[in-house]
């Protein structure tokens, strides 16, 4: 039994594999190494948001063109990640920072990691709460911060406070 509330981990995308078939298979290898059990069945929430459909444990999976992370731990929690030489149109920005963060989005040296990291704090958030991205997610409170890792920019967000 881990000691920590979550553990996240990430690989490259094995060749051959979808994303969605390595994210399953990375899952199963955590819930295993967790509990010592095969992983349960899985079901979806009215929103689409993954759940395992018996037991206390609670994952988010999240996958960019050469990697996959998953996150498994005893609260709700949500991921996200993304290539940190994803090129993305920066117009963005407008439309998914609040005031202040595009205050700093502008000041950045770098507004297009800038921008990566508002994003993937605004998807985990998002995904933790199950609802489901719809629209522009402009005003979302709590932003847990981001960790680089495996050339991503990953965040989780857990049990509704910042991790």
């Amino acid at each position: 039994m881990p000691t920590s509330n979550y553990w996240l981990w990430g690989q490259a995308i094995p060749a051959g594999a979808t994303p969605h078939q390595a994210g399953r298979a990375l899952l199963g290898r955590m819930f295993r190494a967790w509990t010592g059990e095969e992983m349960p069945e899985i079901g979806t929430g009215i929103y689409g948001k993954p759940h395992f459909l018996t037991g206390n444990l609670h994952f988010s999976i999240s996958h960019t063109k050469h990697f996959v992370f998953c996150a498994l731990g005893e609260a709700p929690l949500g991921l996200d990640a993304e290539e940190r030489n994803r090129r993305i149109d920066l117009r963005l920005a407008e439309k998914i920072l609040t005031e202040a963060e595009y205050a700093v989005f502008q000041a950045a040296s770098d507004q297009n990691a800038a921008l990566l990291r508002f994003w993937v704090q605004k998807e985990a958030a998002v995904k933790w709460a199950g609802t489901g991205l719809r629209g522009y997610p402009k005003n979302v409170p709590d932003l847990p911060p981001v960790r680089a890792c495996l050339n991503c920019w990953v965040t989780v967000k857990i049990s509704g406070e910042a991790r």
